[in-house]
């Protein structure tokens, strides 16, 4: 009995610490997988997650789109609104816009639900290996145009807006889809380790 009990609470443990760690994700799409240790005027400070006994590394707030932290709190440091009346084809206004639609996805996008829900239930239910069927079909496909949830129709005509819109929101989709598959595959170990013993 000590050791099935052991046993749960090493899982739980290794369970929290699979998905215990905050999310920087840069202004050019690269997410960061870290501890932060601390948020100043000018820059972040944080700890790679996994090397948490390594070296303080910083980043510019100016290079940081999001914080998500593992208490579920965010973050989020806009760049200047720019008012998107006529739109340069410098390389600046085009980056400009990528960002913005990656920003808004990061704040409007919720449509991942139905297949993160979905990967949950059939990896609980059925098993963790038919569950990698609805996990890795959701994950390879892109999030269907009325899941988006864009808040303005105009920008979306832009390609750069929404290239920078669709491609974060297929990103947040397989996230959410491969933390639940994750999820599943724990509770399950949990209930084999509980009937066994």
């Amino acid at each position: 009995m000590k050791n099935s009990i052991l046993f749960i609470l090493l899982s739980f443990a290794y369970i929290n610490n699979c998905f215990s760690q905050d999310l920087i994700t840069k202004k050019n799409g690269e997410d960061l997988k870290v501890k932060v240790l601390e948020v100043n005027i000018t820059e972040i400070k944080y700890k790679k997650f996994e090397n948490l006994n390594g070296p303080i590394f910083s980043i510019l707030k100016s290079e940081v789109l999001i914080i998500r932290y593992e208490n579920g709190t965010k973050d989020i440091f806009n760049f200047e609104n720019k008012e998107i009346t006529t739109i340069a084809n410098s390389p600046q206004a085009i980056n400009d816009l990528f960002r913005q639609g990656q920003a808004d996805a990061l704040k409007y996008y919720k449509g991942y639900k139905g297949a993160g829900t979905g990967t949950l239930i059939t990896s609980i239910v059925a098993s963790p290996l038919l569950g990698l069927i609805p996990a890795i079909a959701c994950s390879s496909t892109q999030p269907e145009d009325q899941n988006l949830n864009y808040p303005n129709s105009e920008l979306m005509k832009n390609p750069d807006y929404y290239n920078g819109y669709t491609q974060k929101a297929k990103k947040i989709k397989q996230n959410k889809v491969w933390k639940n598959w994750g999820i599943a595959v724990g509770v399950n170990l949990l209930l084999i380790a509980v009937i066994a013993n």
